[in-house]
């Protein structure tokens, strides 16, 4: 049976999760005692497996401000389907090893024909789909004004490129340097644009003819409103709203 369900938190936490203390699953908060469930980063299908796997527990969750709009999906096994099934699987095997032991081995000989086969070195044809290192710099500016942002309501922006580690983009000037991997034909770059309160993931263009002595100066350019959705609201009690079972389409 296929379950639906949006998320809410009914009453948003002040503390900052940047000070709690991290853990695997997200961090620990002194204030409350509490753990606090990252789910900011995660996918829509890795949010359902959560829920489904964590259902009737009190748990304190960080999500983006999108996910809240957002409708999950996951499918409910009943148990004793799961039952049924395990005998069903356990009897094949157990009918299959007896079979086997009953049957008496058989002798082949196979002749093969020489003449049939080739022998030489194995080339391989490879596209020149190969991963290039550069370094790309550039300032993370605003759409609108064409400036950094202003840092007191955006601080501390991080940047990720091609799943690159994270690095520092200077408040006051926008200034970034990062290296990167990326492929020779791809036109676009997958671009993570962290803060404390902020999680935005964009693709941008990108072109490999720009790429001169392993080097790319190219701008990030971010519209503020696009930024400012995509905030991260900071736990309370998660709250888990199952939606009508008549509302679900099977497909």
């Amino acid at each position: 049976m296929q379950k639906k369900f949006t998320l809410e938190i009914d009453n948003p936490c002040s503390e900052n999760f940047d000070k709690m203390i991290p853990n695997i699953s997200g961090s620990f908060c002194s204030s409350c005692m509490k753990n606090v469930i990252d789910l900011s980063k995660k996918t829509n299908s890795e949010v359902a497996k959560f829920v489904s796997e964590n259902k009737g527990l009190n748990i304190c969750a960080r999500l983006r401000r999108t996910q809240l709009e957002e409708e999950f999906r996951y499918n409910e096994t009943s148990k004793i389907n799961n039952l049924k099934y395990a005998a069903v699987l356990a009897s094949v095997l157990l009918t299959s090893n007896v079979s086997g032991q009953e049957k008496e081995s058989i002798n082949t000989e196979m002749q093969v024909d020489s003449s049939s086969y080739l022998v030489g070195k194995v080339a391989s044809n490879q596209n020149s789909f190969d991963d290039v290192s550069i370094m790309m710099k550039g300032r993370f500016l605003d759409a609108k004004t064409n400036k950094p942002f202003n840092e007191k309501t955006f601080p501390k922006f991080t940047l990720s490129i091609n799943g690159s580690k994270k690095v520092k983009v200077n408040s006051k000037t926008g200034d970034f340097s990062i290296p990167i991997t990326i492929l020779n034909k791809r036109d676009t770059l997958e671009v993570i644009i962290q803060g404390p309160n902020h999680y935005l993931s964009k693709r941008i263009p990108f072109s490999i003819e720009d790429v001169k002595d392993h080097l790319l100066l190219q701008d990030i350019i971010v519209d503020e409103q696009e930024l400012s959705q995509a905030v991260i609201m900071v736990l309370g009690g998660l709250g888990i709203n199952y939606l009508p079972e008549k509302n679900i389409q099977k497909t």
